[in-house]
């Protein structure tokens, strides 16, 4: 007997509340789109959430989502950042994968691909930033290469990202930042 199997819904948000509060202007908004997706989560359930990126690459996001969930790759949650008051550790500290963000490279005065909906990070207690100095964030956070939900460079999931064009943080020189795909 087949059954469909209930995903358990993360984020149900419409366009208008996933954007809500952000400072970012009409003409980078007007360049987004809000996606739909499926992923096991580390419960071992189906769960449905929503990720806003940039219209361009929206199919590849998409495409990778699914690859993600045939893969059974568990991912915590993805939920527009909106839901975190637009805080970004906040964010990371709840394991949240996202995309859309409209706000400066941490330390810097520069946008990041972030604010354009051109990046995308996944599972941020597992896949941390690593500084030079040592720090990890978020706070909390280890990467452990073996572990359930983590990327290395051979992983299929940075494979289907590379192939698309997209770069990995964690083959950035520094910091590592094992959670980020940018396509620029």
């Amino acid at each position: 007997m087949f059954f469909m199997e209930e995903s358990i819904v993360d984020s149900a948000l419409s366009f208008s509340d996933a954007i809500e509060g952000t400072n970012a202007p009409s003409e980078i908004i007007d360049t987004l789109s809000m996606i739909d997706v499926c992923y096991y989560s580390f419960d071992g359930r189906k769960h449905q959430g929503q990720i806003i990126v940039n219209r361009e690459l929206e199919d590849d996001v998409y495409d990778i989502f699914n690859f993600i969930e045939k893969i059974f790759f568990p991912i915590g949650k993805v939920v527009p950042i909106a839901a975190y008051q637009w805080n970004d550790q906040n964010s990371m500290a709840d394991n949240n994968s996202s995309s859309f963000n409209f706000r400066v490279i941490e330390g810097t005065t520069k946008l990041s691909m972030h604010s354009l909906g051109k990046a995308v990070d996944i599972n941020p207690m597992q896949n941390p930033v690593i500084y030079p100095n040592g720090v990890i964030a978020p706070e909390g956070a280890k990467y452990r290469p073996k572990e359930e939900g983590t990327f290395t460079a051979d992983h299929p999931v940075v494979q289907e990202f590379l192939k698309r064009g997209w770069h990995w943080g964690g083959n950035f020189d520094q910091p590592k930042d094992y959670h980020h795909f940018e396509k620029p």
